[in-house]
């Protein structure tokens, strides 16, 4: 008559399974059965793969969960981090002056533009030099202000960004060039 060893005695740290004159020993998931064949030890999913999770992978007992870091929302997919727009949530302390610009993992409040003499300002993001002002006789029509992000690790080199000019006023000539913030060499223009 075979005995039942799982209930007799019940060696095995969490399943046992009686079998014909012996018995053997199961791990609940995200568990692996030690080399005794009767304990059981928690795997550690995150040293499987590193795409376990986009940002990082934390082991719990007989599990894993993701974690993103601060200013990102975890997807529900439990896995892909998503940045939080704090822009579009109003979640930001920016002055009515200024503007909120949403950067990835944060944001940054924008001062508002100022032009300086002899320009005027148009609009919110537009100078112009009025050609009736012998000050803008050598200075650029309009100067025109875009703000943008530059997100890191992007393979090199790549375009950021294309400017055209336009043919709408003639004998009008236009100078392209990285006026400032170029001292080490990172940009170029082609």
């Amino acid at each position: 008559l075979d005995v039942n060893e799982c209930t007799s005695e019940n060696p095995c740290t969490q399943t046992c399974v009686n079998t014909y004159g012996s018995f053997l020993c199961r791990c609940e998931p995200g568990y692996e059965l030690e080399a005794d064949g009767v304990n059981c030890s928690d795997m550690d999913e995150c040293s499987f793969s590193e795409f376990l999770c986009q940002h990082e992978c934390v082991n719990g007992p007989g599990s894993y969960y993701c974690i993103c870091p601060s200013g990102y929302n975890l997807l529900d997919d439990s896995r892909s981090c998503q940045d939080i727009n704090e822009c579009e949530n109003r979640n930001f302390t920016c002055t009515l002056q200024q503007t909120c610009f949403n950067i990835p993992g944060e944001y940054k409040c924008l001062d508002p533009v100022r032009c300086e003499d002899p320009y005027i300002q148009i609009n919110e993001n537009r100078c112009m030099c009025p050609a009736e002002n012998a000050g803008c006789r050598d200075q650029p029509f309009t100067i025109l202000y875009r703000v943008m992000d530059m997100v890191s690790g992007r393979s090199v080199p790549s375009d950021i960004f294309q400017m055209q000019a336009t043919t709408r006023y003639p004998g009008a000539y236009y100078i392209f060039q990285i006026k400032s913030g170029n001292e080490g060499r990172e940009f170029y223009m082609r």
